[in-house]
């Protein structure tokens, strides 16, 4: 077992985070909200075959595809000579759960003693109480604002997924996301906290700006709904830029949002006490958690239909509660129960073709994802579902004509 090194109180007064990127609005707005409290974190945006190439010199190639990925983006910018390695510090989710996940940052360790990196310390990003650093700790109110920031973040990304295909004048969908960050990021600054009224009028703001973009809507878009593995669904690096290669087929991706993977975290301990007996107490906590979170996205989906522009995505209430004639929440290794969930929902909202995107080997995301196909089409007939495996040894040709076939027969 490689040394453990903690990041302390010290080291965040000098040192910058390096972040692994899967969701570069939402982790963006994320690491402007984690600066008001004292941490310097970077978003890396780095890709390309190079970034694969690092993670199969440092990871075992039957280690899971996003370790591999998000351990070679890491190596590749330590070694990239930009930063001092000194001042460093490296961020590593960690679910706690079944899933090969939570030994991303083993991996990582023996990764960074490998090369002669050992001393830089490596965060564990979790709420299950794996790990502790003592330079790094999220209270209550940081994870407010996070929240804040993430459901901003999700209403960037849908709304710009709803424009781009039908964009008259090209980039003016990636101008308004420009614009919209930057105004975003703006009032999370100078360790303000921002209110939640605030939130409400940047709900508006986001809609507004996209609202002024030229579309044109006279040639309608094939709509195919993307779900799978939390990094292969959301990261171009780990899907081969999927979203681009569905916008080249004249087709518009649709995606739901990060928020959706947190309120299923947290519901998932909601439950922990009536299925496995877990203590009551911690489940009344994330159950306050649940009902705050679920309120807030309650309001941006109304704040949506009074605009009456776009569409709003379904309340994840209701997309739990749709799920159970088709899986147990008791399913809950990796994606679990949320992604035929997911599914669902985007059928019964009319995107009835869909693309399981999934890590070669990822035994939660094949028996909750590919496993579920075949029953749900018995409830939804219409439904057009492909499951694309992503691996390093994966033919991205392959991969794209498995979706073609797929596009063939959309609707």
């Amino acid at each position: 077992m490689p040394n453990r090194v903690s990041f302390t109180e010290e080291m965040r007064k000098d040192y910058t985070i390096l972040v692994p990127n899967m969701l570069p609005v939402q982790l963006g707005l994320i690491c402007k909200i984690m600066a008001n409290y004292g941490y310097k974190m970077e978003l890396l945006d780095t890709e390309g075959p190079a970034i694969v190439e690092q993670g199969l010199r440092n990871v075992h190639n039957d280690t899971c595809y996003p370790a591999l990925l998000v351990i070679g983006q890491l190596m590749d910018a330590i070694e990239s000579g930009k930063y001092d390695t000194h001042k460093i510090a490296l961020i590593m989710p960690q679910t706690g759960g079944g899933c090969r996940a939570s030994n991303y940052i083993h991996l990582l360790r023996k990764a960074l003693e490998k090369n002669g990196y050992g001393y830089i310390p490596v965060i564990s990003l979790n709420f299950s109480g794996l790990e502790d650093n003592p330079g790094f700790k999220i209270t209550g109110k940081m994870m407010i604002q996070v929240a804040y920031g993430l459901m901003i973040g999700d209403l960037i990304m849908m709304v710009a997924n709803q424009c781009r295909p039908y964009e008259v004048v090209p980039g003016s969908t990636d101008k308004a996301i420009e614009i919209c960050v930057r105004t975003v990021a703006g009032r999370f600054t100078a360790g303000r906290l921002i209110h939640y009224s605030e939130v409400k009028a940047l709900f508006r703001f986001v809609l507004d700006a996209f609202a002024k973009l030229k579309l044109d809507h006279a040639s309608p878009k094939k709509k195919v709904g993307i779900v799978g593995e939390i990094y292969v669904k959301f990261s171009p690096l780990g899907n081969n830029n999927l979203e681009k290669f569905l916008l080249s087929e004249g087709a518009e991706p649709v995606l739901p949002g990060l928020l959706d993977f947190c309120l299923y975290c947290i519901y998932n301990s909601v439950i922990d006490a009536e299925l496995y007996g877990r203590s009551t107490k911690k489940a009344m906590g994330y159950k306050m958690a649940y009902q705050f979170v679920l309120k807030k996205q309650d309001d941006m989906i109304k704040i949506i239909r009074q605009h009456g522009k776009f569409r709003p995505p379904m309340g994840f209430d209701k997309v739990r509660r749709m799920s159970n004639d088709i899986i147990g929440p008791g399913v809950k290794m990796g994606e679990g129960w949320l992604l035929p969930a997911e599914m669902i929902e985007l059928i019964s909202e009319g995107v009835k073709n869909i693309v399981c995107t999934q890590p070669f080997g990822c035994l939660p995301n094949h028996i909750a994802g590919k496993g579920m196909m075949r029953k749900i089409r018995e409830h939804y007939p219409d439904a057009n579902i492909v499951a694309v495996d992503y691996d390093p040894g994966a033919s991205k040709i392959n991969q794209e004509n498995r979706i073609k076939l797929m596009l063939s027969s959309a609707e």
